[in-house]
């Protein structure tokens, strides 16, 4: 479907300064998932919310996002006229359409949305398409819960195969920082590979980095799975190709666009398997509490169908936690997602049901134990989707996982599904840091009623906003912790903890 490129790079044996790796792991603990959930665990429940039918869009090819209104958003890379759309569904799986694709006279407001959204803090999404646009390279745009759209940035501005600013947006979602976007793309800036990207709420982009600026394009390139934010201030990422070997990198990079590459796969092998550590990483990384990020390959392990690894942040210590090997699934495109019970989920896009299914959905703990949860396809003309490419699950926060698949369905044109293993909710924090008397928003299910909020237990002034938002201040003498919220039915623990800044 797009250019593969291959060269590729080997970790460096030092993990960099001692403060700078002091930093790193503070800043891991600071987004560290808290287990929430000590219940047993239960039967898993899986139903499909909605199958698309073309006229309300197809290929869901990212993943979906709770706003603050306690719905969930996501996107479709394509539709009866083309373009893919925006829509929103409610847990119980009312799906409304947002936005079409492809509108305006030449696509200039864009087409083909592969990655899914974020939620702004102004209430707002942000997104990307993967065509249209000005030029024809994809755009950055941003879209009001009630469905205006207004296109941001259209790449390729310059009209040439090195345009500075990139060319078609990576797969894997925005993250807003500091009040601004960052994001990837997949091909052209100065070297061709692809680009790391800063973008207003205004639309004013700067471009941070471009990939393969080393020699054989040791830094990485064609970064597929997006970026995480670090307390620390850095972004973590990976690159599908590039590196030592050519089979993609784990990288580091400064707000002000130092790049750092941490890891580089393929280079492993072990009896005869030359990417025994894995190659070509398509999703992203997910920080956990153990001082550790946790990602999948898309190829190579002892299998050749892909791994789940986990790395420490600084980078000289991977370890495989799983190769699959078709029948527990194959080619893990998407990222992982970190469960309020403490374990990882993910989705792979092929395999299962005994090597020959169209994907599953699975389960593995942070010490490697993986536990299949469904295999797609596995009802009559997979009615219950097939195919899952797009982005990381998603938990609710009545703690329920949720997803697409590109494929499958009563119409055979994707799906939305929902997974229950009997978690229980939570609240979650968009903002996962703040200084005192900063205002937060707290999400959560049936919230309504709810009598105290507390910082790591210390109380705090809040207001309920709706059944599924709180908004607090945090109160003087608040250390970093979990954020609590008792309603009347329950206690409700935060899955990260909430880090008080100076």
């Amino acid at each position: 479907m797009k250019d593969t490129l291959q060269t590729q790079n080997w970790i460096s044996n030092m993990c960099r300064a001692t403060t700078k790796a002091a930093l790193a792991f503070a800043a891991v603990l600071a987004l560290a998932v808290i287990t929430i959930s000590t219940q047993s665990a239960q039967a898993q429940t899986y139903t499909v919310l909605h199958s698309f039918d073309g006229t309300d869009g197809a290929e869901p090819n990212g993943g979906l996002v709770q706003g603050t209104d306690g719905r969930l958003y996501g996107t479709t890379g394509a539709d009866t006229y083309g373009g893919g759309t925006v829509f929103e569904i409610t847990p119980g799986g009312t799906l409304t359409t947002l936005y079409r694709f492809c509108l305006q006279s030449g696509c200039t407001d864009g087409a083909a949305p592969d990655a899914g959204l974020v939620q702004g803090t102004d209430g707002d999404f942000y997104g990307t398409t993967n065509l249209g646009g000005a030029y024809g390279y994809g755009t950055v745009f941003k879209i009001t819960p009630s469905g205006t759209l207004t296109t941001l940035h259209s790449f390729c501005s310059q009209q040439t195969y090195t345009c500075g600013d990139g060319a078609y947006p990576g797969p894997g979602a925005l993250v807003q920082a500091d009040g601004n976007f960052y994001g990837t793309t997949l091909y052209r800036g100065a070297h061709g590979y692809g680009t790391v990207f800063e973008i207003t709420p205004g639309g004013t982009l700067t471009t941070l980095y471009t990939f393969c600026s080393q020699a054989g394009c040791a830094d990485g390139g064609n970064s597929e799975g997006g970026l995480i934010h670090s307390a620390n201030g850095d972004f973590y990422g990976t690159t599908y190709t590039g590196g030592t070997h050519g089979s993609g990198t784990v990288f580091e990079m400064t707000p002000s666009g130092a790049l750092t590459t941490l890891y580089s796969f393929c280079s492993q092998s072990s009896l005869g398997i030359p990417c025994a550590d894995g190659a070509n990483p398509a999703g992203g990384l997910v920080p956990s509490g153990d001082m550790a990020f946790y990602g999948t390959t898309y190829e190579g392990g002892t299998y050749s169908e892909g791994t789940v690894f986990k790395i420490n942040t600084c980078g000289d210590k991977l370890t495989t936690l799983d190769s699959f090997d078709l029948t527990d699934g194959a080619a893990p495109f998407a990222g992982l997602v970190h469960g309020s019970d403490g374990n990882f989920y993910g989705t792979t896009f092929r395999g299962g049901t005994g090597g020959t299914g169209d994907g599953t959905v699975f389960k593995i703990t942070p010490g490697g134990t993986l536990t299949t949860l469904h295999d797609f396809c596995s009802q009559s003309d997979c009615t219950d989707g097939s195919f899952p490419w797009g982005g990381p699950l998603a938990q609710d926060t009545n703690g329920n996982f949720y997803g697409t698949t590109s494929a499958g369905g009563t119409n055979s044109d994707g799906t939305v599904f929902e997974l229950s293993v009997g978690l229980g909710p939570f609240v979650q924090l968009p903002t996962t840091s703040g200084k005192v008397e900063a205002d937060v928003m707290i999400l959560g299910t049936k919230l309504t009623g709810a009598t105290s909020v507390a910082f790591n237990g210390t109380g705090a002034v809040f207001k309920v906003v709706s059944s599924s938002l709180i908004t607090a201040t945090v109160p003087a003498g608040a250390t970093t912790g979990k954020v609590e919220v008792v309603t009347p039915s329950r206690t409700l623990s935060s899955n990260v903890n909430f880090r008080v800044t100076p």
